[in-house]
């Protein structure tokens, strides 16, 4: 009698959803598929008329495919404009801040994490609200003080300003953490110093985070804009993003011009684009790293 029961065998996942399944994960992958196109296709119209004629480029602007394919622009780039000089600058520029940012933010980071001092609720308020400050607010408070400083129109008046942020200083200090206090009392009991156990302790623990705050700090620098229309007016100190859009406004005379400017664009995303490439499976593994830690 028990023999001729039978057990019913459960359904497969597989089996239980069937057509409904491949069909929802094929209408997923689509969505995303379209959206990356309609993401990356600015870019991709912006690289073809880069390599177009003028002509071209005026009759046919959204079109991806150039004809015929030229490197006109590109020459003109750096025939007719200041794109060396406008390099150099962001370079320069780019670099300070971007070293400079990894190290004071770091060091306020973990001051703000590990001291204990009279103001120190206060100074992370005062932190974190700046983060909320618009941008466009401190234009005139800027430039009245790079005035006052005699600053103004230099290569300080481009880097000193921002060579510290509110934001790389959050980071740093959310991150510094997170971090046992324990490896920090061995060091002590060693005869480290507060710095020297910074500096060697802490400092390469915190790798993902620098390495976080290198990528974010060289691509807001290298883009940055608003900064540069209130530090400088001399055409020798223009950085690419201000030069770019000396382009834009028609500094060399009529026409669009198309292949020309959207050329120096290209250009101009090359350098971030290589930094993310260089740092891209250290921040990545990061981010695993501290998500397998939370």
């Amino acid at each position: 009698m028990s023999a001729a029961k039978t057990r019913a065998v459960p359904a497969r996942p597989e089996e239980r959803g069937g057509i409904g399944s491949l069909l929802s994960s094929f209408g997923g992958y689509a969505v995303l598929v379209f959206f990356s196109l309609v993401f990356l296709y600015p870019f991709v119209i912006q690289v073809a008329n880069s390599f177009k004629t003028d002509p071209d480029a005026t009759a046919n602007p959204l079109s991806p495919i150039p004809d015929p394919v030229t490197l006109a622009g590109f020459e003109r780039v750096f025939a007719d404009t200041g794109m060396p000089l406008w390099l150099g600058n962001s370079l320069l520029v780019t670099v300070v801040i971007t070293v400079g940012r990894v190290f004071l933010d770091s060091l306020a980071g973990y001051a703000l994490a590990r001291l204990r001092f009279r103001g120190r609720k206060a100074l992370l308020t005062a932190v974190v609200a700046i983060m909320a400050v618009p941008g466009v607010v401190l234009f005139i408070p800027k430039f009245l003080v790079l005035n006052q400083l005699g600053i103004y129109d230099s290569y300080t008046a481009l880097i000193l300003p921002i060579i510290a942020d509110a934001t790389g200083v959050f980071i740093m200090k959310q991150f510094f953490e997170s971090i046992p206090v324990s490896v920090e009392e061995a060091a002590r009991i060693d005869g480290a110093g507060r710095f020297r156990i910074f500096w060697s302790v802490v400092l390469p623990m915190g790798r993902p985070a620098v390495i976080t705050l290198t990528i974010i700090s060289f691509q807001s620098s290298w883009n940055e804009f608003p900064h540069t229309l209130v530090a400088v007016q001399d055409p020798g100190l223009f950085t690419l993003p201000r030069g770019l859009a000396d382009l834009v406004s028609g500094s060399l005379g009529l026409g669009t011009q198309y292949p020309l400017k959207l050329g120096a664009a290209v250009l101009a995303t090359i350098p971030v684009a290589i930094i993310f490439v260089i740092f891209q499976r250290y921040f990545i593994r990061g981010a695993n790293e501290g998500a397998d830690k939370g």
